[in-house]
């Protein structure tokens, strides 16, 4: 089989990524892989889009791609359904004592996730109207927590 990957990196010449691979494998079955896992870093994030990728399947949603990096900014995960192409932010917290993980995508963040679909959608172009969904995963044991709390909350900003 054809283990070509599709570039989630906005800068990766000619679609096909060469040292990228731990970003998103896509399968001949046509599912995407989410989980940015380098060595010598954290696990806590590529865990946490893992689990909201599953999530998000679970949901009937299409994975389209992880980690689409620009320049501008990155897109955690790219979904699709019957009606939109949703771009995901995904936070991971411990608690929500402090605040909500959707307050930590701040006006600042929104914009950057905007510009980023906007450069998604100009070389991949759709008839499905975009969205922006977070994903808040709740972990107070980090990795070791059996069920994280999972909230999605779609359309969360224009």
């Amino acid at each position: 089989p054809n283990m070509d990957l599709i570039s989630t990196r906005g800068t990766a010449p000619g679609g096909i990524m060469g040292r990228w691979k731990h970003l998103a494998l896509a399968l001949p079955t046509g599912r995407v892989f989410c989980g940015n896992f380098m060595p010598g870093r954290s696990l806590t994030g590529p865990w946490g889009e893992a689990l909201a990728a599953a999530y998000l399947r679970k949901k009937r949603y299409r994975i389209v791609a992880c980690n689409y990096r620009t320049r501008f900014g990155e897109a955690d995960i790219i979904a699709e359904n019957r009606k939109f192409l949703i771009f995901v932010e995904v936070k991971l917290r411990k608690s929500a004592e402090f605040a909500a993980a959707l307050e930590y995508v701040d006006r600042k963040k929104q914009e950057r996730l905007k510009t980023t679909a906007q450069l998604w959608l100009a070389s991949h172009p759709t008839r499905l109207q975009p969205r922006f969904d977070v994903v808040e995963i709740y972990a107070p044991a980090g990795l070791a927590t059996r069920r994280p709390e999972i909230v999605h909350w779609e359309d969360a900003f224009q």
